[in-house]
């Protein structure tokens, strides 16, 4: 069980999205796993955008519930309800993404100790979109806070 257990937590840790745009800290939720944003490249609006003045944070401004959109996108857990399933997989949880506010059914699969296949999808994974992440660390992005809360 303890072999197990370890396995199972070989995803936790600080994920860069495959536009390497964002952070994502991976972290036990109970007995699951979730993910939620850490860093993000334009950590602030740039110009005055629709209800927004630049030098803003990002707000979670695509959300399709109007009470959630003033939400910041820096700690908004965007994976919720993994479980692991052996073999260095983890599924059954969703995956929200801010930049159009949808929110898919999701998997995750370990393909190295440093990269991971996510896949999105609405009803069957056969419809789906699949990005790699690849493991960070805090050093190599001077922006983040000092230590991320693990």
């Amino acid at each position: 069980m303890l072999a197990q257990h370890v396995e199972s937590d070989s995803v936790l840790g600080l994920w860069n999205n495959e536009e390497h745009d964002a952070i994502i800290e991976i972290y036990r939720c109970g007995e699951k796993y979730c993910g939620r944003v850490i860093w993000i490249k334009e950590l602030t609006y740039s110009i005055n955008v629709q209800n927004r003045k630049a030098g803003e944070p990002r707000m979670d401004d695509n959300n399709p519930d109007p009470k959630l959109r003033n939400r910041p996108i820096i700690g908004l857990t965007i994976m919720k309800d993994f479980k692991y399933g052996g073999e260095s997989s983890w599924a059954g949880g969703t995956v929200y993404d801010p930049k159009n506010g949808k929110t898919y059914r999701g998997s995750m699969t370990l393909i190295s100790r440093n990269q991971m296949k996510l896949r999105g999808f609405v009803i069957f994974p056969l419809f789906g979109r699949t990005t790699t992440w690849t493991r960070t660390v805090v050093r190599e992005h001077p922006l983040l806070p000092e230590q991320p809360h693990f």
